[in-house]
């Protein structure tokens, strides 16, 4: 057997495991992707919503973090910075917290420096 029909023969045996293994844990649950939850970019969005109908125009999404129940609050939340633009250094940014499960608005606050 020549050295390109061993490649050939290992490159599709290979594509074979791949594609067994794809259609075997498609039906699993993404880890990254947890049922009953909004994605970050959605609670992102969704948060300055929220702002600007509070009255912060001008802001923008720094960052997102999700918060666990019993870190810091009861509840799963997102955690959502903004900050103006031109960016402050926090001087003017505001943190929103919204549910996990369903992005209602849970709190505003000042950052914890």
């Amino acid at each position: 057997m020549t050295r390109s029909r061993r490649f050939a023969l290992a490159y599709v045996a290979l594509a074979l495991v791949c594609a067994i293994l794809f259609v075997a844990l498609d039906p699993l649950e993404d880890p990254s992707r947890p049922k009953g939850r909004i994605l970050s970019i959605d609670a992102g969005q969704h948060a300055l919503a929220i702002a600007e109908q509070r009255g912060y125009r001008g802001y923008e999404v720094m960052h997102v973090a999700r918060g666990r129940k019993g870190e810091g609050a009861a509840e799963d939340r997102w955690i959502v910075l903004l900050d103006t633009v031109p960016h402050s250094g926090l001087k003017r940014a505001v943190v929103i917290e919204l549910d996990a499960a369903d992005g209602k608005f849970l709190r505003l606050r000042k950052p914890v420096a």
